[in-house]
C-alpha cells in the first residue's frame, strides 16, 4: 500500500447472508468506484446502484462522494414497508380496539 492508497470496507447484507469486504483504493476514488472495485456485485447480483441507497458509517452519501481511510461504505436494501404508514395503521388499530383515545390518540386511562 502506498501513501496515495487507503483502505475501506464495503458491506451489504441480506437476512440470511452478509458480506464485509476490505478494499485498498486510491485516494480520490468515489464511493461508486470503491463498490465496483470490491467485487461485491458478483456475490450479490441484485445490487443495482441506481436503486440501492448508499452510506458511509450509517450516514447517507452520494455515489460521487469520496471515502476516507477506514470508512465503511454500506449498500442499503429498499424498505419493505413505509415506517410512517405502518405506525399510522398500528395507531388506527389501537383506536378501533379501544386502547387509544379516538380524539387525541393517547392511551385510554382505565
Amino acid at each position: 500500500m502506498t501513501e496515495k492508497q487507503i483502505t475501506v470496507e464495503v458491506t451489504y447484507g441480506l437476512p440470511n447472508k452478509q458480506a464485509l469486504l476490505k478494499v485498498v483504493i486510491e485516494q480520490g476514488t468515489t464511493v461508486e468506484q470503491a463498490i465496483q472495485s470490491s467485487g461485491i456485485a458478483r456475490r450479490f447480483p441484485e445490487i443495482d446502484l441506481s436503486v440501492n441507497k448508499t452510506g458511509i458509517w450509517n450516514r447517507a452519501c452520494k455515489l460521487t462522494d469520496m471515502p476516507k481511510d477506514g470508512d465503511r461504505i454500506e449498500i442499503y436494501r429498499p424498505l419493505i414497508a413505509d415506517p410512517k404508514e405502518v405506525r399510522r395503521l398500528r395507531a388506527e388499530k389501537a383506536k378501533n380496539e379501544g386502547r387509544a383515545n379516538k380524539v387525541t390518540g393517547g392511551r385510554v386511562n382505565k
